[in-house]
């Protein structure tokens, strides 16, 4: 697939059960990763578990856009790694314009597992939204 131009698709991840204790740990429970293939068979993966529980970032479809805008514009990052595809699931597709959860019952395993079931989007595709602030504080 290689790196996705402004508003291309990438493709979205959950871990698999083979992947290595160290690097769940990295990734940390609940995370969204978005990433794409490379030409030597590995993955490049942004992601993104709020670590530093952001309100703006409590849902998981969130935390797929932070991910996905870190990927789409190279943003330097600690939260990327490369990583052979046999310990990552492929559950749907990001772009400009929204989520495409195709496997839906793999990322609320993950979510389940990560004590995040909560985050989940209640459907299988998601459009992006943009959250306008009125001058008085409130969302318009």
């Amino acid at each position: 697939m290689e790196r996705p131009d402004t508003d291309g698709r990438a493709a979205l991840f959950v871990p698999g059960g083979s992947l290595k204790e160290d690097i769940l740990l990295t990734i940390r429970k609940g995370a969204a990763i978005a990433g794409f293939a490379n030409h030597d068979g590995t993955l490049t993966l942004y992601y993104e578990s709020n670590r530093f529980d952001d309100p703006m970032l409590a849902k998981w479809e969130h935390k797929a856009r932070k991910a996905y805008d870190r990927l789409i514009d190279n943003a330097p990052t600690v939260s990327k790694m490369t990583a052979a595809p046999q310990g990552f699931e492929q559950i749907g597709y990001i772009n400009g314009k929204g989520i495409t959860i195709r496997r839906m019952e793999s990322l609320k395993r993950w979510l389940s597992y990560s004590d995040a079931l909560a985050t989940c989007p209640e459907t299988e595709i998601v459009p992006r939204s943009v959250v306008a602030k009125v001058d008085n504080g409130t969302k318009a």
